[in-house]
C-alpha cells in the first residue's frame, strides 16, 4: 500500500512540474507602420501564428477558415495573426488581416516546425500557449486564447 502511495505522489508530483514549464516564443521580425517591429513588441496581445511553406496548403487553407469563425470574437481583444510563409510564397488570402513574418523559414526553424503546417498560439505573456502540425478545429483555439487571458488576468489580480 506504502508503494502504491510513493507511486501515485510521484506521478502527480511529475505531472505538475511538468505543467509548470514555460517556454517563451522565440522572437522573430514583421512589417510594422514605418518599420520592422518584433514579437516582442506584443506583449500583452495574444497571437496567433500560423507557419506553412505556401499558403496553397490545404492544413493551412482549412485553418484559414477554422480561423474566420473566431476572427471577430477576438478582435476586440486585440488577438494579432501572423503567418509566416516560406519559399517566397505570396501573400495570404483571407478575411483576417494576417500579418506576414518578415523571415518564414527562419521562423520555421526557431520554432522547430519541420512540417508543412503548424499552428502556434503565443499568450499574451509571450509564452508558447499552444502548438501544434495538426489543423485545430475552432474551439480549440477559442478555449487557449480564452484560457490565456483569463490566466494573465487572473495573475494581475493577484499582485
Amino acid at each position: 500500500m506504502r508503494k502504491l502511495l510513493l507511486a501515485g505522489f510521484l506521478i502527480v508530483s511529475f505531472t505538475a512540474s511538468q505543467a509548470a514549464v514555460v517556454r517563451l516564443a522565440p522572437e522573430f521580425g514583421f512589417p510594422g507602420p514605418g518599420k520592422t517591429q518584433s514579437l516582442k513588441s506584443l506583449r500583452g496581445q495574444a497571437v496567433v501564428l500560423l507557419i506553412t511553406k505556401t499558403p496553397k496548403n490545404r492544413a493551412f487553407k482549412k485553418q484559414l477558415k477554422y480561423l474566420k469563425e473566431i476572427y471577430e470574437q477576438f478582435a476586440s481583444k486585440q488577438v494579432v495573426f501572423i503567418t509566416a510563409l516560406g519559399d517566397g510564397a505570396g501573400p495570404v488570402e483571407s478575411d483576417i488581416p494576417f500579418v506576414v513574418a518578415s523571415n518564414g523559414p527562419a521562423v520555421a526553424t526557431a520554432y522547430g516546425a519541420a512540417d508543412d503546417f503548424n499552428l502556434v498560439i503565443i499568450g499574451k505573456d509571450g509564452n508558447v500557449d499552444y502548438q501544434t502540425n495538426k489543423v485545430c478545429p475552432p474551439e480549440r483555439v477559442r478555449d487557449v486564447i480564452q484560457n490565456s487571458f483569463m490566466v494573465q488576468d487572473g495573475s494581475r489580480k493577484g499582485q
